[in-house]
């Protein structure tokens, strides 16, 4: 948690910052609320040490009965354990009495969601394998970590145009998993839900993950859901009878490798390992994340100005003295 001691010492090296009072940011951090759910309301801000725009999820922690509070430390754990270039990162963890704010990283060019419904039909096949190759390295990771998402959609991932990638964001639905062992939970978004989560049978975690993957991938190609029908119920028996639109054309197409995702039975889902090794997604670059990120800027090019602030803000945070920080 960053006390008031610690905002004053931020204050007075001259940053303009906000502090927390009564659980609520205030003063100049150009608040901007992106979106509200039951337990948490998402804002723009301003981080207090490099000006970096972030995204910071406010949750009311009076709105959280035990097992929300639980599921909710689940999350923070898991993102706090899943550093990835694809991956959106969690910079900070503020817990005050009444709010907890998580610090993410913000995103500069929408989510996927939005994205694919501007581009009626689907994307360009090389511009939907680019991204869907960089979902599947992500969840690839997650998974050797045994961490599983379990609310993997098109909403969930979000553009950074800057570094020309996609990441994966929103774990409020995740948690670890030991291999071979089942989980019970039921959660995530219907026309996205493997049969086995909606029946509420317990599941495999990896395969709800893939099964996910399928329908993003499928949305991709295609421009719309698999599994989208008048009301609920009747999408809910389309899934259950894995029935949707086959593609027409034959091997290597995204439509076979589709259809390796979507199976009714977990068992008969491609790994991620086959995944990866499909013919359709060879040459691909599943990574670019890692090259694109800019080196830390040398002292060099900071301003003298700017490097005293530093200076200051560091000692006043007792990182180190003056002389050791200067060495």
């Amino acid at each position: 948690m960053l006390g008031t001691r610690g905002l004053r010492c931020w204050e007075a090296a001259g940053w303009d910052i906000g502090v927390l009072r009564n659980g609520e940011y205030i003063g100049e951090w150009e608040l901007r609320t992106l979106g509200k759910g039951h337990f948490a309301v998402v804002k723009l801000a301003r981080h207090v040490f490099t000006g970096q725009r972030v995204a910071v999820k406010v949750i009311d922690k009076s709105k959280l009965a035990g097992e929300a509070a639980g599921q909710l430390l689940q999350e923070v754990r898991c993102m706090k354990l899943v550093q990835h270039p694809n991956v959106v990162r969690l910079y900070e963890v503020i817990d005050t009495h009444s709010k907890l704010y998580l610090i993410l990283e913000l995103g500069d060019g929408g989510d996927m969601f939005d994205h694919i419904m501007r581009h009626e039909g689907g994307l360009a096949e090389g511009r939907a394998k680019h991204y869907f190759a960089q979902i599947v390295h992500a969840i690839s990771y997650c998974h050797k970590l045994h961490v599983v998402h379990r609310d993997l959609k098109p909403e969930n991932v979000v553009f950074f145009q800057e570094q020309g990638v996609v990441k994966l964001t929103d774990f409020g639905f995740s948690n670890r998993f030991q291999p071979g062992k089942m989980l019970t939970t039921s959660c995530g978004s219907l026309a996205y839900s493997a049969p086995e989560i909606l029946l509420g049978d317990e599941y495999d975690a990896p395969a709800v993950d893939i099964w996910s993957l399928g329908v993003i991938l499928y949305m991709l190609v295609c421009g719309q859901p698999p599994f989208q029908e008048a009301n609920d119920s009747e999408t809910l028996t389309m899934i259950m009878d894995c029935r949707y639109t086959v593609f027409s054309v034959s091997l290597p197409s995204p439509g076979s490798l589709i259809s390796r995702m979507l199976q009714r039975d977990p068992r008969q889902r491609a790994s991620l390992e086959q995944i990866e090794g499909h013919a359709w997604l060879q040459g691909v670059d599943p990574s670019p994340a890692s090259r694109s990120l800019l080196p830390l800027t040398s002292h060099k090019r900071v301003s003298r100005e700017e490097h005293e602030i530093i200076i200051q803000a560091m000692t006043c945070g007792h990182i180190a003295d003056r002389d050791t920080i200067q060495e």
